[in-house]
């Protein structure tokens, strides 16, 4: 450690520390503007100006390393004067238009301009002016006057995001950010550069012009979408959500959000929301009194049971649900004799239920410090965009990061080895691996992988795996959502446990919604080795869950819904109009409190933030009705906290104890699929993953919301005769929809790339399975 004098108080920091990082570990601020600890330095605003002892002249706070005995002042004479000086330079060209600035009450340059600015101006030529730019729906250029060149904006994609959509142009007072010529900026954790920007040339493009930050008010929440459970801050005006932003949590979400988090509140007062309940008589729907629905519903559900039995009713949710409502779901149905719950809509093989309920198997955190990992089934960046951007970062620290998937997906940060298959064929790729890690670490190969030869890849996988002497490197093997939901996931999960095992490396899933821990954790799920729509029942209740978007088999979904004798609807949107029976308005994450547990077991609570549009309301108050409605006890609770209490025990926020990956199933090898039978490979794009994001409008403008291409490889492409851009006819079952060609010469031969959970695909078949392609005719 080195000591260091700032101040006039002592200070030990690491060597190779900044006088900045001194600073702040004493808690001292200096102003700055292009300094900030997520990203490189790059000493360009010259605002950390400090007086060193013995330097002629002041130096960056940011950019001066530490030395022995080194005394610093930061707010001496020579140093105020310094970054007086400096400020008063950034002014010379900055437009005075605070009255005005949508970042007025929240601008950094504002704020030290108070304390460091002159009352006037000794500047008197014309100031510069700089063209607004187009950077796509969700990031406003419209007033780059303003940049003060700080690079934030500029480094923050380079380093964090992967990606360089922003850069400098021009020398001395013609420098400006812009974009690349014609293009937007379509990151999938875009939106930070709004947060980083330290005045008011980024701003929020859907946000801007509707408030002044002292209007808002700030409450805390937790992200409804993917698992990390990214923590958030709500701001509300006038009982409505007007901004989303991030709240510091360096264990979770550091001090990022993805832009799914960031804007899909947009969606809160889309046209669709449901705010009254409605029932369909006649074939036409009614508006009615929540006492008239639920006793419709109950009736409903007594007489099916009567007539039918209570395993002809089924609840589906999405993990998207929080615990509360996952709790109320499985223990009214469960108590009203049915075991036929289950929030698992995407998943296809139940082989593991009751052996393990699937987690990252380790903290957050220690994802940017792993030095060996290999991810499997995982559309990495679009389905966990903050993961990534740990493990990017890691990546740069010495990850040598292994990947086995279906596509040759651009993950924007190096990757050691990368193994494309088509889905079937994942478990032989795996079944390599292992045998190549037998190999390397001399031991037997398990039974049955005899015949196994190791490809050169899967060698330099298992190299990459491998760790020689008793040397601690942190290492992982990770499963991703497309694994999970894979038709072998079983043995997916076997052979990825034994390569986990042999090679030290911690075992988890990256794991799919915002609560898959909890609702394994709750019990919401029906122990059955089938989807509970394979069977088709009398009754469904759905609660957030539009089975022609979020099932597996959309087309198998949608045909039991049509034939159950009711279907109750559950959700803070109109959906499902042509099969549901009821439309029950159910209050989103920002209108009900609720607890999510995210993937490393971390349980954490919020409250509403606004109070819930029209009559909807928070969905365990309506299953808690429902419950006494049925005649089932133990439905008394007054607040969603005691629901918790009962599901987890009082005060437990910690279940990583109660979460194993653990499977006793023996590792079995794969063998190839037929040759020539073409088969599906899934993603589910970002911005449909759930009904919040769907209905975003911001987010529904972004390039990675255009409507699903069919993705074929070149063999694919010639032999029906397509060219990119033709359309082309894709074919499941009984279901077949019309999509634009893309062609990838990097995809597996026999494989096509199909989405899931757009409208435009409702129609097919399994995400995971055989598939048809053809040119569609003329005028299709």
């Amino acid at each position: 450690m080195v000591e260091i004098e700032l101040d006039g108080k002592k200070v030990e920091v690491p060597p190779g520390s900044m006088v900045m990082d001194a600073a702040n570990k004493l808690g001292t601020y200096i102003p700055h503007f292009c300094y900030h600890k997520k990203l490189s330095i790059a000493a360009n605003c010259r605002m950390c100006l400090v007086e060193v002892e013995k330097a002629p002249k002041p130096l960056p706070a940011c950019a001066t390393p530490v030395s022995p005995g080194m005394v610093v002042r930061s707010h001496s004479d020579k140093a105020v004067q310094a970054q007086k000086s400096v400020m008063e330079f950034l002014l010379i060209n900055h437009p005075l238009d605070c009255p005005i600035c949508d970042q007025g009450g929240e601008c950094q340059l504002q704020d030290l301009a108070v304390g460091y600015g002159k009352s006037g101006s000794r500047y008197e030529e014309e100031k510069r002016v700089v063209a607004p730019k187009e950077a796509g729906p969700l990031i406003s250029m419209e007033e780059m006057s303003r940049c003060i060149q700080c690079t934030r904006c500029v480094r923050f994609g380079q380093e964090v995001a992967g990606v360089m959509e922003f850069g400098m142009l021009g020398r001395g007072e013609h420098s400006e950010i812009t974009t690349f010529v014609g293009k937007t900026v379509d990151s999938e954790v875009s939106g930070n550069m709004i947060d980083l920007c330290p005045v008011g040339a980024l701003t929020s493009k859907p946000f801007r012009y509707s408030a002044r930050p002292w209007e808002l008010q700030r409450r805390k929440s937790v992200s409804p979408h993917d698992s990390l459970g990214a923590n958030l801050i709500v701001q509300v005006k006038g009982g409505k959500v007007m901004r989303v932003l991030p709240l510091e949590n360096e264990a979770v979400n550091e001090c990022w959000l993805s832009d799914k988090e960031r804007f899909s509140y947009e969606a809160l007062d889309n046209a669709d929301r449901l705010t009254k309940p409605m029932i369909k008589q006649d074939n036409k729907w009614i508006e009615t009194e929540w006492s008239t629905a639920l006793e419709y519903v109950a009736h409903g559900l007594r007489n099916i049971r009567h007539e039918h039995g209570a395993d002809s009713l089924a609840a589906v949710a999405t993990a998207h649900s929080t615990v509360e409502e996952l709790y109320l779901l499985n223990k009214a149905f469960r108590g009203f004799g049915s075991e036929n719950v289950d929030f698992r809509l995407r998943q296809s093989d139940f082989a593991l239920d009751g052996q393990v309920t699937p987690w990252l198997g380790m903290p957050i955190a220690q994802l940017s410090t792993l030095k060996r990992a290999l991810v499997i089934g995982s559309f990495l960046r679009k389905d966990h965009p903050l993961a990534t951007t740990r493990l990017r970062a890691a990546t740069k620290a010495g990850l040598r990061l292994s990947v086995l998937g279906g596509s040759d997906e651009e993950l924007l940060m190096k990757v050691a080895h990368k193994l494309v298959a088509a889905p079937s064929d994942w478990l032989v790729a795996l079944s390599e691996v292992v045998v190549a890690i037998a190999a390397d670490k001399n031991i037997a190969v398990p039974a049955g992988f005899e015949n196994i030869e190791a490809s050169e890849q899967a060698k330099a996988i298992a190299a990459s795996l491998v760790v020689v002497g008793d040397v601690e490197v942190p290492g992982a093997i990770l499963l991703g959502n497309a694994a999970a939901q894979h038709p072998q996931a079983s043995k997916i999960h076997a052979a990825a446990q034994w390569i986990a095992e042999q090679t030290g490396c911690s075992f988890g899933y990256l794991v799919e919604a915002a609560n898959s821990v909890g609702g394994h954790l709750v019990g919401a799920t029906s122990g059955k080795k089938e989807s509970l729509f394979a069977t088709p029942k009398k009754a469904y209740v759905l609660l957030n869950a539009e089975p022609e978007l979020d099932a597996a088999n959309p087309q198998q979904a949608v045909a039991a819904l049509q034939q159950a004798e009711m279907v109750v609807a559950m959700s803070a949107f109109k959906h499902g109009m042509d099969y549901a029976d009821v439309l029950l308005p159910i209050a989103p994450f920002s209108e009900t409190s609720g607890t999510f547990v995210n993937c490393e077991g971390r349980a954490q609570s919020f409250n509403g933030t606004v109070r819930p549009l029209g009559d909807a309301r928070p969905a365990w108050k309506v299953l808690r009705v429902l419950g006494n409605l049925l005649g089932l006890t133990g439905f008394d609770y007054e607040t969603s906290e005691s629901i918790r209490d009962e599901a987890f025990g009082k005060g437990n926020t910690d279940l990583s104890a109660k979460l194993s990956n653990k499977a006793s199933l023996a590792p079995t090898a794969g063998s190839y699929a037929p040759a020539g039978q073409l088969e599906r490979l899934t993603d589910v794009p970002v911005y449909f993953t759930d009904a919040l994001a769907r209905r975003s409008e911001p987010l529904q403008r972004t390039a990675d919301a255009n409507a699903p291409l069919v993705t074929l490889s070149k063999a694919v492409a010639e032999s029906i005769g397509v060219n990119a851009g033709d359309k082309v006819k894709v074919t499941q079952g009984s279901g077949s929809a019309v999509l634009v060609a893309n062609i990838d010469k990097t995809l597996p031969s026999n494989a096509v790339r199909v989405a899931a959970g757009h409208p435009a695909v409702s129609g097919l078949g399994a995400m995971f399975g055989s598939i048809q392609v053809e040119k569609a005719g003329e005028g299709k």
